[in-house]
């Protein structure tokens, strides 16, 4: 009698739960679509499998589109939206403008695709969670199991992303306080920077490094310095590869290449210069696998960034609109 009142008591207190729209993590699972939605996870990596062979930086992107997201109120997809008359979106904040951030059609791409297999079940934001993974895991890095369930925001907020994201001109202190932020510790911050071991910059973001500091191999500076030149306004948007080794594979490079002072940006740099991060860049330099781990570790804890869940949210039919 007392075994089924208690257990009486927690199916109440979930439903009460849910129905609050509580942003409890363990109210989603990797498997929330599998009544619903089950071929969601297949959909979404075909479709970033596309996306990534035609164009492999697109995984960079991808992860690039994700971090944004859930640093500015958590992973809800308010990234993805368009500003309109009456709202403005994150699309423009400082660090996200003149194409910084980058990938919104193959995210539309992905969702056309979802939606012809299940109509109005799957979030924008899960989508975004889904493929940041799978593009990770097509250039050679690790996979993970993404929590599901997310709903998506119904506003977006520009002032938080220019407070949220990080500079990659920031010193370390810097970076350890934005990352705090969202309850994210300095070992995960250090882990997610290996993001960078894919994609690229623009020159606008490490002219100064190239130019002004001193933790630079003075080769690399002079490579990077052949297709960014030192005044501002000329070659702004000249490309260079995140990592000089392998920009097109996840891999533990990013690492090496701090320890040879080859990092691109003053923020990447600032992790292995003579700071308590030193020991922690020069493990995961000659350890690909913790590396591995580590970052996969911290992807699932971002993704747990203040999800809307239960009723809070919507699940929109278009990712740049609010229903």
């Amino acid at each position: 009698m007392a075994s089924n009142l208690v257990v009486g008591f927690l199916a109440i207190f979930s439903i009460i739960l849910l129905l609050a729209g509580t942003s409890d993590a363990w109210l989603r699972k990797p498997h929330f679509y599998a009544s619903s939605c089950p071929n969601v996870e297949q959909i979404v990596f075909n479709t970033m499998k596309q996306a990534v062979s035609k164009e492999p930086r697109m995984g960079a992107s991808i992860l690039r589109l994700f971090f944004h997201d859930c640093f500015v109120n958590g992973c809800d997809g308010s990234v993805l939206l368009d500003d309109t008359p009456t709202s403005q979106g994150e699309k423009m904040a400082f660090p996200n403008r003149n194409n910084s951030i980058r990938g919104f059609e193959v995210i539309d791409a992905i969702k056309s695709n979802v939606e012809a297999a299940c109509s109005g079940t799957v979030s924008c934001a899960d989508i975004l969670a889904l493929a940041a993974r799978d593009g990770v895991q097509l250039l050679g890095g690790p996979t993970w199991n993404v929590k599901l369930g997310r709903r998506d925001a119904r506003t977006a907020n520009m002032t938080l992303a220019n407070l949220n994201l990080p500079p990659g001109n920031a010193p370390l202190s810097n970076l350890t306080e934005l990352f705090a932020r969202q309850n994210l510790n300095i070992r995960e911050m250090t882990a997610l920077s290996g993001g960078h071991t894919i994609g690229f910059a623009r020159c606008t973001n490490f002219r100064d490094h190239i130019y002004n500091d001193s933790n630079i191999d003075p080769n690399f500076a002079a490579t990077r310095k052949a297709s960014c030149p030192r005044p501002t306004g000329t070659g702004d948007f000249n490309l260079a590869p995140m990592d000089i080794q392998t920009p097109n594979t996840f891999d533990n490079d990013y690492y090496k290449n701090l320890v040879a002072k080859r990092g691109l940006l003053h923020s990447d740099q600032e992790l292995y210069n003579g700071g308590s991060q030193d020991s922690l860049v020069k493990m995961y330099s000659t350890n690909q696998a913790l590396f591995f781990q580590d970052f996969a570790a911290a992807m699932i804890r971002m993704g747990d960034l203040k999800p809307l869940t239960g009723t809070n949210g919507e699940i929109r039919n278009n990712c740049r609109v609010i229903n």
